[in-house]
């Protein structure tokens, strides 16, 4: 076999048809590249076509051997940065093994390529820095954002994620180091919704900092200045968005990520009849927690135009979710202005009531009711309004005292408690303080995620409210069927789907929602239910109209495979090999 190799390679071929042709990239720059790398599973061929062959070990391992290694390798790490940190080296060096690794242990891995650990990984990027991800574009930039976007290698991008930096989960403003968030939602896009890696693109806008501990940090990786809130700032992002489309196409998708709550809320209304656009903390929190809600409705058989809404926190994660609990209450019949009396918010301030000293912006207004009365702590608030649910939306941390929580499960036989602030230190409670006090009873979520909890021999399981069960989903949704602009109606629709999911089972389980191990299978099936609704709703741009959108769907999902760079057959004069049959 060997002899008729080395024949073959004298013999200087000309193969028609070959898999690898299409490779520009050979010798050592294809193995440097993530996305043609697969390390010691080139095969013999491959490594003589491409010409690697010496620059790697004679051994040819399968991606199985491959998974193993790294598997083993976080195994044995027990600090999440660290395996943050190993991780995106994978994902640097070969992206269909770095998938393969996350896919096969989403329920463990999730957690530090997503929140928390993300957060953690960017309050510390430029002290973890190894090669850049994505595109920066500051300030400085302006005028010539278009000609940056022809940096980018990639020149058939579907979805870009786009942060500021300014409202990093819970932890404020961390500038550029804000970096770690599309990046981290991207991976999750492919990872949960198959969404091609090279067709999603992470973005960091560089405006400045607030954060006096970075402005004073030697390794800090953005620009030395406060933020400029000029009209520089609106003419960068104006920018931003037109390159996007001149460049991608008008139905590219763009996600708000992150961005301070002012700035969150009027890029949403000035650029969603505009662009294809969304903002995640506003529509994609709001559509997770309205699923979990609906999903409390069937343990307690309680329609959810029957429950009082009460939240800590009035920025744009607790605006985003009131607005759809206000939506789908309509659905059920109520008028809007029934709708929002059921829904109460408090912030920092207090008790957000008609006349109150403190301000209020245009986006509460609808919200501000009459005073109940003297409330005075967040504790006062529960037990003067009575609701049945409390949602932390807050990042402020453990703001669900024990007396808060005993008080829900005094007013309510079954109290819905999600405390949804990420990451893990500025949720507003624990999973084992919701269910011990309250005996059990409570329908509880997180943000974050908690392990189970054992009470009075029985195991439940808290939910994680995590956006990733929704924008994967309607991401890909979006791009398949040409959608130019995105309702709200489409976050509704990806809530009831999210929520149906949940078995009869895993809801006695004490789960809002269904397993992280099978958020792969959600977001298809949420995909081809998004699908038909915008078809459906005359939303979809891309035609003719698939008959069966399931398969449609599923045969654009991208799989963790390697590619094969060898030709089915060699035919050569004097020679006849098949590498998936000679190649023993």
């Amino acid at each position: 076999m060997l002899s008729r190799l080395k024949t073959t390679w004298s013999l200087r071929p000309c193969v028609s048809a070959c898999r690898w042709a299409h490779t520009k990239e050979k010798g050592k720059p294809l193995m440097l590249n993530p996305r043609t790398n697969k390390g010691m599973a080139f095969s013999l061929p491959e490594r003589q076509i491409l010409g690697i062959h010496g620059l790697l070990p004679p051994k040819v391992e399968t991606q199985d051997i491959q998974a193993m290694r790294f598997q083993n390798n976080l195994k044995n790490m027990t600090d999440p940065l660290q395996k943050y940190i190993y991780l995106m080296g994978i994902q640097e060096r070969n992206e269909r093994l770095f998938y393969r690794v996350l896919m096969e242990d989403i329920e463990e891995l999730m957690p530090i390529v997503y929140t928390p650990t993300v957060g953690l990984a960017c309050t510390h990027y430029g002290h973890i820095f190894r090669r850049p991800k994505g595109l920066f574009i500051s300030i400085r930039d302006k005028g010539h954002i278009r000609s940056i976007l022809d940096n980018w290698p990639e020149t058939n991008v579907a979805a870009v994620v786009v942060t500021d930096g300014e409202r990093i989960l819970g932890l404020g403003d961390l500038g550029v180091y804000g970096m770690g968030i599309p990046v981290g939602k991207l991976c999750l896009y492919t990872a949960c919704a198959g969404i091609r890696p090279e067709r999603c693109l992470p973005v960091a806008i560089d405006v400045g900092t607030n954060n006096q501990t970075l402005l004073q940090d030697p390794l800090y990786m953005g620009l030395y200045q406060e933020r400029d809130r000029s009209q520089a700032y609106d003419d960068l992002i104006d920018e931003f968005m037109e390159a996007v489309v001149e460049k991608y196409g008008q139905d590219t998708l763009i996600q708000f990520e992150d961005f301070g709550n002012h700035n969150a809320f009027r890029f949403l209304r000035k650029y969603r009849e505009k662009y294809c656009t969304f903002n995640d903390d506003i529509q994609g929190t709001a559509a997770v927690a309205l699923a979990g809600l609906l999903a409390a409705q069937r343990a307690l058989g309680k329609p959810i135009t029957e429950h009082r809404v009460l939240f800590l926190g009035a920025g744009e994660a607790a605006l985003g979710i009131a607005n759809l609990i206000v939506m789908a209450m309509m659905e059920r019949g109520m008028t809007q202005a029934e709708a929002r009396n059921k829904i109460w918010l408090y912030d920092k301030d207090g008790l957000l009531v008609k006349g109150r000293l403190q301000e209020t912006d245009s986006n509460q207004e609808a919200f501000l009711h009459d005073s109940p009365g003297t409330v005075e702590s967040f504790l006062d608030a529960v037990n003067t309004i009575k609701p049945t649910a409390i949602i932390g939306v807050s990042g402020a941390g453990r703001l669900f005292t024990h007396d808060v929580i005993k008080s829900m499960g005094t007013l309510n036989e079954r109290p819905i408690i999600f405390a949804l602030s990420n990451p893990t230190n500025k949720a507003e409670c624990t999973a084992e303080d919701a269910y011990t006090l309250t005996d059990g009873r409570c329908l509880f979520a997180s943000g974050s995620p908690f392990g189970p909890v054992t009470l009075n021999g029985r195991i439940y399981t808290p939910g994680q409210g995590n956006n990733a069960y929704i924008f994967p989903g309607v991401a890909l949704a979006v791009i398949l069927s040409g959608v130019r602009h995105i309702s709200d109606k489409v976050f509704l629709e990806a809530a009831k789907t999210l929520a149906e999911q949940l078995t009869d089972k895993e809801l006695e389980e004490g789960r809002l929602y269904p397993p992280l191990s099978n958020i792969r299978e959600v977001s298809i099936q949420m995909a081809v239910k998004v699908v038909e609704f915008v078809y459906a709703n005359g939303m979809a741009f891309r035609y003719p109209e698939p008959t069966d959108k399931d398969s449609f769907v599923r045969a654009t999902v991208w799989d963790t495979h390697y590619d094969s760079f060898e030709p089915d057959t060699y035919d050569w004069p004097g020679v006849s090999f098949s590498p998936k049959t000679d190649q023993k």
